[in-house]
This record gives structure tokens, C-alpha cells and sequence, in this order.
């Protein structure tokens, strides 16, 4: 059923708000666009569930309204059409008992430079709410928010285990349990989705741990086999169901796309523009990905690393499936085209080397794609293009560069990355990555005494200068042993920005934040184009410390634990562009020509 405008409104009779609660798992918006969107509700009770939408948070001018029926704690979606780009709405949605809940998002503006903010984080678990990291974004009004992926956990991952869902029905519950309240604490989670329009996609756990959704089901005992992809499942249907339900998205599903991986397959792939400020490309890393190789057990043995590399980049292997691929292709090319000024491509796993530890799972174990999507964004001059990622549980910002093998050279590319999150996970990735360290024998005894140290005295700066020390210094050597091989001595980037080409200032932390559980916000001035990047955050805490003192966790509130601002790359037919030829690229410049 969709809203309908003023003129041609459903009559409904709705119930008295004066001693309305709250609706227990809130409201949400999503795939908003200049002129259309999704509203989302749960209703507490069965019966008729009612959506209003106005021009102003009083709800003095409805512009429409609707209602259906409502199964309690079964969500209900309706779109809505005939909206104003660059336009604030208010909507209000009330179920049968009274119970009633209002939210808030504005449509993309259709063009010109308008300014943008937004949020993204992944990664959280319904054990380890309420979660506080993302307590301030409701305060924020940002223009979008979003879910990067792993929005549930279908698996354990503590010392008070949960039982390992796959049917329909137990993969709601996980849904239910990441919005409800918990251990008596109100759900931050809530109040975000309430406060902006939201834009999601699945990570693994929306269905199970590092699944492969294009490769064959025999490939994978939690699948039953005779199936020719892990997408035809039972078990990945229930899970991307759920999903559908639960987020405030439109059901799309791939077309005749000549691929039987993708044809008639759910479409989760987004691209948005709002304004010629940004254009948003939301992919789906899970669902038509090949197989993972097989993983690196001794990141110090040459012929195990060796393999990798080269199984890698040159065995014709696809993480996002032909069509999206080709998609996200043209709609980056149309952007650059429609002088579009960022370009954020909002991927679940990084883009960045980190490694071949666990990098199967990551972009870097599909190299000949991952290094085909950056020759192409090198060979057309795209510009200012962003990768945010989550999946690591931390932020780790660096630069990138690809392989090309028509020179069998390494080469950097005008773009960078940061991953971001995760809003609730333990262990995050810093104090992983040092029982890695640690198993693999890259850490002294003294070395891991003094990080024991820092860690237990909480003092993040020296943390994370000890984190990007030790990856950069695991990275340094890898370089040098890929010296005399085709990948050559600059196959991977240090952390970081500094020294990279990019035009980055960074104004507090530093380029990682591995010890706190977080967000992160990107702002794009209207003037400048410039771009601030803000990762906020909370220390992290486990299970234990929750369960044991609830209030002072929900208590935390986020800081920032690093900044940077980029300026923006002029793009053609900009008074910028001529005076970047003349030498002067520090100028701030303030008009532009459209």
C-alpha cells in the first residue's frame, strides 16, 4: 500500500495518541531517493497499524497517510512516492493500542553543491547492546545512515553462548533482539534509525560466517548440497528474508542478467546521488562471491604466501558477481561524467591490503577484480573516490594501489579507504590482531608485555601507535621479500595518508582506532567540497563488563578518536581546475561553475 497525497487521502481512524507508549522495536526509513521512500514500523499488538507523513515535525500539514493490518512483532513496510528532493519529512507511525512512534528523514537533493552528511557503521550483536557507540547519531540530523553489514549474528561468539540459528523464524529473532531494549537499557539503535533515512546490506552473519553465495553448495557442509549456488539455499533465503523484513529497504531482484548466478536473484546493490556533492554505491560483497582460497597459516612462509598472491591475482575469480560489477562500473563513470564531486563506494570488506592474513575473505583474495574495478577508476580520471568499509571491527584509513598486469607492475591509484565500526563486537580489531601477532610469532615477549600494558591502562594514542607500528612493520618486510618477484617492493601500502598524493590533513588521533567500539561521519562542505572524516567512539567492553554494571556501559558517550579532512580533487569546468594548473592547489577556492 503506498502513502497517497493530500488530495486523495486513506481515511483512517486513528487511535488517540494522548496516552500513547512507544512502539517497542521503533520505526525506520530507508532507500530514500529525491522523490520516493520505504517506512518501516512493528506493531506491539495485532490489529490496524497506521503511518502518517507531514511536512513539519508538528504534523500540522499530512501530506498522506495509510494503514494496513499489523501482526505483532512482524514488521510492515509501505513505499512511499510524489516526494520534493532536498526536502525534510516527518513521519509518525501508531498501531492498535495506541502505541505510537515518530522519525524524521530528508530526500536527496537533485542537484547542484549542497553540503552532505552522513554515517556509517557495521558489525553489531544483540548480546552487547544497547549499544552506546552510536548514542550521539540521533542528535546529529545527518541526510543518510549506513548498516555496512553483519546487522545481526546468526553464530556465538562469547563465553555465554546462544544457539547457532539458520531457519526463518530464528533469524528474525536476531533482528528483534539487535532493536529491542536489553538489560534494561533503551536501544540506541532505535533512536538513530528514527532520526535519518538508512541504507543497509548483509555482511556474512545475516546468514553464516564468511559464506560464499556464488560458489556451488557442495562447497560448504552448512548448506545442504544440490544446489548450484549457496544463494538457491533454504538456509541463505531465510536469511536474506529476514533481512528484507527488517530493514527499511525496497525487495529488488536482479533481471535476465545472462548470469544464473544473479538472474532473479535479490538485488541488494544501491547507487544514490544527492546533489553533485556525492554519490553513494552500496554493494552486496556476499551473495555472488566464487569460493574463498585457501587461507595463509604462516604468513612467514614464502611458498605458502607466494601461492596466495598468485592464485589471487591471476585466477579469474569474482566477489561481486558480473552484473554488479558492470553496474557499479557505469554508475562511477556516470558520476565522474556528471561532475559529481565524491564518489563513495560502501563495500563489506576492505578494499586496502592489510595482508595475507585473512585475506581470503577480504577484497585482496579476489585480486584480478578487485585490482580490474581500480585500473578502471585510474583509466578514466575518476576522481575523489572513496572506499568505507567495515567487517574488521575498527578503522584502519590507508591508500591504494593495484596490480597491473599488462606492465606486471604495481601502480597507485587516486583513491583511498577507511573501514569503520564496529558498533558492539568483541574482541575489535586492535587486540585481534594482536593474538594473530602473537600465534604467528611476530610478537617479542617484551613486545607483548608492553602492549598488555598500554592496554590495561587504557592509553589509546600509544595503543594505536603500537597497532599501525606493527602492521606497518609486518607489511615492510613482506615488501622486501616481494622485491625480486613481479609483485615488486611497493606491493603494499603503510597506514595511513601521510606521504600517499592524497590531500589529507589529519586533525586528531591517528589513522587508526582499533580499541573502541564506533561510528564513523563523513561531512562534505557546500562550498569547498572539502570533506571531514570523523570516526567517534567508546572504549569497548565484552559480555562480562556489560552484563555486570549495564548502566554505566549504556552511560558511555562517544568521542572522537580521529579526524582528517581531504580536500576534494577539482573536477573539469571548475575555476579550480585552472588554478590547480597554475600551482595553486591550496587555494580555498569558493565558487564554482555548473
Amino acid at each position: 500500500m503506498r502513502l497517497r497525497p493530500l488530495a486523495c487521502v486513506l481515511a483512517l481512524a486513528f487511535p488517540t495518541l494522548s496516552s500513547a507508549g512507544t512502539l517497542g522495536l521503533g520505526i525506520a526509513a530507508g532507500d530514500v531517493r529525491q522523490t520516493a521512500a520505504v517506512l518501516w514500523g512493528t506493531a506491539d499488538v495485532d490489529g490496524l497499524f497506521s503511518f502518517e507523513l507531514a511536512s513539519d515535525p508538528g504534523f500540522m500539514a499530512i501530506v498522506g497517510s495509510a494503514g494496513l493490518h499489523a501482526t505483532a512483532g512482524m514488521p510492515v513496510k509501505i513505499p512511499v512516492s510524489g516526494l520534493n528532493p532536498g526536502t525534510p519529512y516527518y513521519y509518525r507511525a501508531t498501531d492498535a493500542a495506541g502505541n505510537s512512534a515518530t522519525g524524521r528523514f530528508k530526500t536527496p537533493h537533485a542537484g547542484g553543491f549542497n553540503g552532505l552528511s552522513f554515517g556509517v557503521s557495521g558489525d553489531w550483536r544483540g548480546p552487547l547492546a544497547p549499544y552506546p557507540a552510536v548514542k550521539n547519531v540521533a542528535g546529529k540530523t545527518l541526510d543518510v545512515f549506513v548498516k555496512l553489514g553483519d546487522t545481526i549474528y546468526a553464530e556465538n561468539y562469547d563465553a555465554f553462548p546462544v544457539v547457532t540459528v539458520d531457519t526463518l523464524d530464528g533469524y528474525r529473532d536476531r533482528y528483534r533482539e539487535t532493536l529491542a531494549d536489553h538489560l534494561g537499557q533503551t536501544n540506541q539503535i532505535r533512536a538513530l534509525r528514527q532520526s535519518t533515512a538508512v541504507l543497509a546490506s548483509i555482511d556474512d552473519h545475516e546468514v553464516v560466517n564468511d559464506f560464499a553465495g556464488g560458489a556451488p553448495s557442495s562447497t560448504d557442509g552448512r548448506f545442504p548440497a544440490g544446489y548450484a549456488y549457496i544463494n538457491e539455499t533454504p538456509r541463505y533465503q531465510a536469511g536474506l528474508q529476514a533481512f528484507h523484513e527488517f530493514m527499511p529497504i525496497r525487495d529488488l531482484t536482479y533481471a535476465a542478467t545472462g548470469d544464473a548466478r544473479t538472474a532473479g536473484k535479490p538485488q541488494l546493490y544501491r547507487a544514490q546521488t544527492y546533489g553533485r556533492d556525492a554519490a553513494l554505491f552500496l554493494l552486496d560483497n556476499r551473495s555472488f562471491r566464487d569460493a574463498g582460497l585457501p587461507g595463509v597459516s604462516n604468513p612467514l612462509d614464502p611458498v605458502q604466501v607466494g601461492t596466495f598472491l598468485t592464485q589471487s591475482q591471476f585466477a579469474p575469480r569474482t566477489l561481486l558477481g558480473a552484473a554488479q560489477f558492470a553496474d557499479l562500473q557505469a554508475d562511477l563513470l556516470e558520476a565522474q561524467q556528471d561532475g559529481v564531486t565524491w564518489k563513495f563506494v560502501l563495500t563489506g570488506e576492505p578494499m586496502q591490503k592489510l595482508g595475507v592474513v585473512g585475506a581470503s575473505d577480504r577484497y585482496e583474495g579476489y585480486a584480478a577484480e578487485r585490482d580490474a574495478l581500480l585500473k578502471f577508476i585510474d583509466a578514466n580520471g575518476i576522481q575523489n573516490v572513496v572506499f568505507v568499509s567495515a567487517d574488521v571491527h575498527g578503522t584502519v584509513v590507508n591508500n591504494l594501489n593495484y596490480f597491473d598486469p599488462a606492465s606486471m607492475s604495481t601502480k597507485p591509484v587516486a583513491a583511498w579507504e577507511i573501514t569503520t565500526g564496529p558498533v558492539a563486537f568483541a574482541d575489535p580489531f586492535g587486540p585481534t590482531v594482536i593474538e594473530l601477532a602473537s600465534a604467528a610469532g611476530l610478537l617479542t615477549p617484551a613486545q607483548r608485555a608492553t602492549y598488555d600494558f598500554l592496554l590495561a591502562n587504557k592509553l589509546y594514542p600509544q595503543l594505536e601507535s603500537f597497532i599501525q607500528g606493527l602492521i606497518n612493520g609486518v607489511l615492510t618486510q613482506a615488501n622486501a621479500a616481494l622485491a625480486a618477484t613481479p609483485f615488486g617492493a611497493n606491493f603494499y601500502d603503510p597506514l595511513g595518508l601521510d606521504g600517499s598524493g592524497i590531500p589529507a590533513t589529519l586533525l586528531a588521533g591517528g589513522w587508526t582506532a582499533t580499541h573502541t567500539y564506533g561510528w564513523t561521519e563523513f561531512e562534505i562542505d557546500a562550498d569547498t567540497q572539502a570533506l571531514t572524516v570523523t570516526t567517534w567512539g567508546v572504549p569497548y567492553y565484552d559480555i562480562v563488563a556489560l552484563t555486570s554494571d549495564p548502566a554505566a556501559i549504556a552511560a558511555l558517550d562517544p568521542v572522537i578518536v580521529s579526524r582528517f579532512q581531504v580536500a576534494a580533487v577539482p573536477e573539469p569546468g571548475t575555476w579550480a581546475m585552472l588554478l590547480a594548473g597554475l600551482g595553486l592547489v591550496g587555494f580555498a577556492v569558493r565558487r564554482r561553475l555548473d
